[in-house]
């Protein structure tokens, strides 16, 4: 059957929706990472964000374990008791948040716990906020879930405009059920203050919209800034604040898929019931090892970020010295994000463009802005070793200056 033909069959929803620009990235720079090599060259990827890092001996080992010990079953939906036990504990220690185990939610990396609040709060056109920059999958969760992904501008700080805030609030029509709020934020890197994030959950409050607070890099901060949780600011914060992290990037477990939230009981009560009938529970031998993750040593954390501070401060000063590029310093997470708009010409006239045009000449994999709301921009992630972000950075460095 033609593709042609299956768009009179399948959903108008998933006809609408645009496929992962990082994974399609990804993709397109494994194919030509394959012929390269066969010429004795490489890409050099600053696409895709993902710790370069192993995960942690004593995390594998707890992941061998439970295999050893059958812990091989099927397990309650929203996660093990053992399992959310550990994350009470770690919102307590980490964040001074006090939640009970029906709190609660695991489930199969953040983007899917993300993906099951928007089932569970989202009407046909009612409207979700989506400060730009945002992350990728954010507006298409929004799509799939049939509601309406409201973007708000940003200002030179990249943080969110709270006049053009208030001001989509007050003429969109439909319901607001929702705001995310990234910090630290990808693709920038920026991190809001308590003052920040104070006078953007006033406007929440007063407008009954509830709060996801996407916190999955927490770990990753920088200098002097401080990483602050919504939902401890105040009893009435916590009660509209989903509060959302991860093991992914933490402790390098990408690939074990294991994300969780916390919330109010009723919430939580509403995404068990989406959970148990859509990917029914989270791997189980992947949750034995994300007890062990958040419960065990702690020091591959710290050994990372140092390591991440290492990398931003060298690619923030390449990028301060390419005629044509713009960045602001990173306060968090492992990305920059550089605005390239300036270099723009004929040839070139949008981030797809450019990093189309980089990928093929230059051999380097960055992901275009226009994947995270803005076109004027790329998003470079420094989740890569140091001979290969100098690399890197040469080669960016070569092919700007011949734009």
């Amino acid at each position: 059957m033609s593709e042609k033909s299956l768009e009179k069959i399948l959903s108008e929803k998933v006809l609408k929706l645009e496929a992962s620009p990082t994974f399609a990235l990804d993709a397109k720079a494994n194919e030509l990472d394959v012929e390269l090599k066969k010429q004795g060259d490489y890409i050099v990827r600053f696409g895709i964000g993902q710790p370069d890092f192993n995960t942690p001996e004593n995390i594998k080992d707890a992941g061998k374990k439970a295999i050893d010990d059958n812990k091989t079953k099927y397990t309650p939906a929203a996660g093990i008791s053992e399992l959310k036990e550990a994350i009470v504990n770690k919102f307590k220690k980490d964040n001074g948040l006090d939640y009970e185990p029906a709190n609660i939610l695991a489930g199969i990396g953040a983007k899917q716990v993300l993906d099951t609040i928007m089932r569970a709060f989202v009407n046909p056109g009612d409207g979700v906020l989506i400060p730009k920059p945002y992350w990728v999958s954010y507006t298409q969760q929004v799509v799939l879930s049939d509601g309406v992904p409201l973007e708000v501008d940003f200002k030179e700080d990249l943080k969110l405009d709270k006049d053009h805030l208030k001001k989509i609030i007050a003429d969109f029509k439909n319901p607001i059920k929702l705001i995310i709020i990234n910090s630290p934020n990808n693709p920038t890197g920026a991190v809001y203050s308590k003052e920040e994030l104070e006078e953007v959950a006033q406007i929440c409050l007063e407008n009954g919209i509830y709060i996801i607070a996407d916190e999955v890099y927490e770990k990753f901060i920088y200098g002097d800034v401080t990483h602050h949780s919504i939902a401890g600011f105040s009893q009435d914060l916590k009660d509209i604040t989903i509060t959302v992290n991860a093991v992914s990037k933490t402790y390098a477990m990408t690939g074990w898929r294991i994300g969780y939230c916390a919330a109010d009981q009723a919430i939580i009560k509403q995404m068990s019931k989406i959970q148990g009938q859509s990917p029914s529970n989270p791997c189980s031998i992947a949750q034995w090892a994300a007890i062990e993750a958040m419960e065990g040593d702690q020091g591959s954390v710290e050994l990372m970020r140092n390591e991440y501070e290492k990398r931003r401060n060298y690619v923030y000063d390449r990028l301060k010295a390419i005629d044509g590029i713009e960045c602001g310093l990173p306060e968090g997470a492992f990305y920059a994000f550089p605005k390239v708009s300036d270099l723009y010409n004929s040839r070139i006239k949008s981030s797809d463009d450019f990093s189309g045009q980089l990928l093929e000449e230059g051999r380097v994999a960055v992901v275009p802005g226009s994947a995270f709301g803005d076109d004027r921009y790329v998003r470079i992630s420094y989740a890569a070793s140091m001979d290969k972000i100098v690399e890197g950075m040469n080669r960016i460095e070569k092919f700007c200056k011949g734009l």
